[in-house]
């Protein structure tokens, strides 16, 4: 078994956004925790975005996790690293381990969240939760049933984050399965009212989590 550095145990609101502007709003609304996923872009450029979102983030004291690149991550010195179930066939784990960064695993079933399990990251993403059109999907949408029983199944042993479809009407009831975390997209990133947007999911997720 890995041994991964752990990250805050309710670890909140945690976006997803593809640039250092979203970044950079969302530390101005006190957003404390970001996901940087970046597609379809240059190698070069990739690098540039990924390396100037992390010296951003600590200044700030904002805790990054980079989605995919883990050896740009290692590299600039992130926060922490991201994983698709995809992407765990050719990292290298042990390397990352030892690198010190935290790392969280992406699973879509029971099958899935049990291999992240026995790799003991630092946080499990649990998803999708509700259907999504953010991202192109092969497996369902788990639901609220399906999220409560993985966050039983894990025994609050790892962190938890709750992904796909959440929203403002919504959130209530994945916060009610017990997860640590909420990680949004679109609700935030397509929003018509982006900023009022944060803040209210802000509140709600911050009431319900008692911060560790």
């Amino acid at each position: 078994m890995y041994n991964f550095p752990r990250t805050i145990k309710n670890i909140g609101l945690y976006p997803i956004v593809h640039n250092i502007k979203w970044i950079l709003r969302l530390i101005k609304v006190g957003v404390k925790i970001i996901q940087l996923r970046i597609k379809n872009k240059p190698i070069k450029k990739i690098k540039y975005i990924i390396y100037k979102a992390i010296n951003i983030c600590k200044f700030y004291k904002v805790k990054l996790f980079i989605n995919d690149y883990w050896e740009l991550a290692i590299e600039y010195k992130s926060y922490g690293v991201h994983l698709g179930q995809e992407d765990l066939l050719s990292s290298d784990l042990l390397y990352l381990c030892n690198s010190g960064l935290r790392i969280g695993i992406s699973t879509h079933n029971y099958s899935e969240v049990n291999t992240a399990i026995t790799l003991n990251p630092s946080y499990i993403a649990l998803g999708h939760i509700f259907k999504t059109s953010t991202k192109k999907m092969s497996s369902t949408p788990q639901g609220i049933y399906k999220l409560r029983e993985h966050v039983n199944n894990i025994h609050n042993t790892i962190p938890t984050v709750a992904i796909g479809g959440i929203n403002i009407k919504n959130v209530n009831s994945v916060l009610s399965t017990g997860v640590n975390g909420i990680s949004v997209i679109s609700s935030i990133t397509k929003s018509s009212n982006w900023k009022d947007d944060t803040l209210n999911l802000f509140k709600i997720v911050n009431s319900k989590l008692i911060k560790v």
